[in-house]
């Protein structure tokens, strides 16, 4: 399928034939066709910033099933010329796609995903709770039983004993935003709304769940004929409040060593990174960015101290830890951000967030508004106000610094018999561009979830330009990767997507390599094969525990042993051209067939699975056993014990 298809004319018109005509001002569809037709209408403003507009969603990703086939299978075939559907081979895969595309497309555009009921739904819950972890929009549609109970128990139908208004969709509750049964054809006119706007609005952004039942899909209904006329969408995101931009103000004016932590919001809010490089130049504030904040500051620019946190860079670290005033920009404050709440005791957080549940975190002073248009109000108020000299100037040095190492860590020369690991890696990648590491840091976009690669990747990979660094690590999601860069690919077709991923996360989840060559959408997957979970093989010898169940030499095997498996060979069999590499100058070598390769393209490496970028880094809170008999494991738990009470003693100067 080419890209015109893929990715349908702006023009298209949003609306289709029904299956009856106008009579008068009503139009009589099923449930089903009004949802599809429902959401074909709805328009976004182009990103190009040019009068056109796109339709919001980009598709529907399905599996069919006895729940879903006749209904809405049915009327996603009528309006397919409007609304595209795409056929995955995994329901959790499927909706990582879609939750990818519209990160991708900085939450200004989205997908939905349908399934059938039973385990096709709830193959649906992972994929919900990570969208709700991340705050990114998709439209989740489950069949669901029948509202008549007249086949009761339908097939796949969990039954509860004590309430027989319960399915199992109710387990998307907590994972959604918004939930809702669609009981009544007529009901869709109260919920499409509601979810559309918990879908676009900045502070409620998230997962939506319309649960389906199969007999409601299929009833008939006249609804109004306005209801599917085109709209444009609007973006819900809140300006300041003034009392709350004074507060800010106070506190940060009589900051000396201010530092801003860029999270999502610096990206998904419009116009955001222009406006937070200005904010930093103009006030000599230094930026350390998050996992999901990663890219809204290019990476070589000398106010960029690089990642924060857990995963940080020494420069970035060095200045929270110093900081007297954070201002926490669009970031929810998780763990690996603030280093289990250790990393800047000592200062005063601005929470500036469009959701007051996330900007009131780590004790902040919130700002609750739309990030770029904060940025702008305090920008305008603090007039000329700057950090402090000597401050600005250790930053840029620290960052100048760290820049060097990342440098040395990504470039240092193979040694004979040595394993590579994800630094050489990484090095590797981004040197194969046509163009070299500018090219790379400019046009590619990496992705990847879970495990020790996005540790590497946040403190190694460069971007030069906000999307270019795509890494879930709110869930922390194995299994993400191959999806999530396949749904990155149909927002950016024009990007070289390039999947970093273990070989025990591809594992977990491969199928839709088969679904980016059925749909032509190219991605380079780069599998580093260290034989394991090598990350929590780390983390388990970290916290005193004996290598258990994690490598595949520390695991219960029966007489054949683990097996051999060949990666490559594998990805081939799915559509996919493949080939195993034996070090980094043939990694490289590789990339540069890939990047000219017409379809998905999969390089294995054996890498290291001890080795990791010592430089950087911060203390993270896993528990400790109080009782062992292993004197490994009490020595581990004296080790927490003395870091909790450091936490504590921080936390009671800071109060006071």
């Amino acid at each position: 399928m080419n890209q015109r298809a893929l990715h349908h004319d702006a023009a298209t018109s949003a609306t289709a034939p029904s299956a009856q005509a106008d009579q008068g001002t009503t139009i009589r569809l099923t449930a089903a066709q009004a949802l599809v037709r429902y959401l074909a209408a709805q328009r976004v403003a182009a990103e190009d910033g040019s009068a056109r507009t796109e339709p919001l969603f980009g598709g529907v990703f399905a599996i069919f099933g006895h729940g879903n086939v006749a209904g809405i299978g049915e009327a996603l075939y009528q309006y397919r010329h409007e609304l595209p559907t795409y056929r995955a081979h995994n329901e959790q895969a499927m909706a990582h796609s879609a939750i990818a595309y519209a990160k991708a497309h900085f939450r200004r555009r989205m997908m939905a995903v349908t399934t059938s009921i039973g385990p096709g739904a709830t193959n649906l819950v992972t994929a919900a709770a990570l969208a709700h972890v991340n705050r990114l929009p998709v439209l989740l549609l489950p069949g669901d039983v029948f509202v008549s109970r007249a086949p009761d128990p339908v097939l796949q139908q969990i039954e509860d004993f004590h309430d027989g208004g319960i399915s199992a969709n109710d387990a998307f509750k907590p994972v959604s935003r918004y939930f809702d049964r669609i009981v009544h054809p007529a009901q869709l006119l109260t919920a499409l709304p509601r979810a559309l706007r918990v879908l676009t609005d900045a502070a409620l952004c998230g997962p939506v769940t319309l649960a389906l039942p199969q007999d409601v899909q299929a009833m008939a209904y006249n609804y109004p004929a306005d209801f599917f006329e085109p709209r444009t969408v609007t973006f819900h995101a809140g300006a300041p409040v003034e009392e709350e931009l004074e507060a800010a103000l106070t506190r940060l004016t009589i900051a000396r060593q201010p530092m801003i932590v860029a999270g999502g919001g610096a990206l998904y809010s419009r116009g955001a990174p222009d406006a937070l490089r200005a904010f930093a130049e103009r006030h000599g504030i230094p930026v350390g960015e998050t996992q999901a904040g990663k890219g809204a500051l290019p990476w070589d620019h000398p106010l960029n101290a690089g990642a924060i946190g857990v995963t940080g860079s020494s420069a970035a670290n060095a200045l929270a830890h110093e900081a007297d005033c954070v201002l926490a920009v669009g970031t929810r404050l998780q763990d690996f951000t603030t280093g289990s709440n250790t990393l800047f005791t000592q200062a005063d957080v601005i929470g500036i967030n469009a959701n007051a549940f996330d900007g009131l975190k780590a004790r902040a002073h919130i700002v609750q508004a739309d990030a770029r248009r904060a940025l702008d109000a305090l920008g305008t108020r603090l007039a000329d106000w700057k950090a402090s000299a000597e401050w600005t100037s250790r930053a840029t040095s620290l960052a100048n610094a760290w820049r060097d190492t990342v440098a040395t860590r990504t470039n240092t020369p193979a040694q004979a018999g040595v394993l590579p690991y994800d630094a050489d890696v990484i090095g590797a990648v981004q040197r194969s561009a046509e163009g070299g590491l500018a090219q790379s840091a400019a046009d590619d976009i990496v992705v990847c979830a879970a495990g020790t690669l996005p540790a590497e990747l946040h403190k190694l990979w460069r971007a030069g330009r906000p999307g270019a660094y795509h890494v879930e690590y709110g869930y922390s999601c194995m299994g993400y990767e191959i999806a999530g860069g396949l749904g990155a690919k149909l927002a950016r077709p024009e990007r070289e997507v390039i999947v970093t991923v273990g070989d025990g996360s591809y594992l977990m989840m491969n199928s839709e390599i088969a679904t980016s060559v059925m749909l032509g959408a190219k991605l380079i997957v780069v599998v580093l094969d260290n034989r394991g979970y090598g990350c929590i093989n780390r983390l388990q010898q970290a916290c005193g525990g004996a290598p258990f169940n994690n490598m595949f030499d520390d695991c219960t095997q029966g007489p054949l042993g683990a097996p051999a498996i060949d990666f490559a060979a594998h990805a081939r069999s799915l559509g996919a051209l493949g080939e195993h590499v034996a070090n980094v100058a043939e990694l490289e070598a590789a990339m540069k067939r890939a990047r000219a390769a017409d379809r998905t393209y999969v390089v294995v490496i054996d890498t290291d699975g001890a080795r990791t970028t010592d430089d950087g880094g911060w203390w993270w809170e896993v528990a400790v056993p109080e009782v062992s008999t292993r004197e490994a494991v009490r020595a581990a738990r004296e080790a927490y014990d003395k870091e909790v009470a450091r936490r504590i003693e921080g936390d009671t100067k800071r109060n006071g």
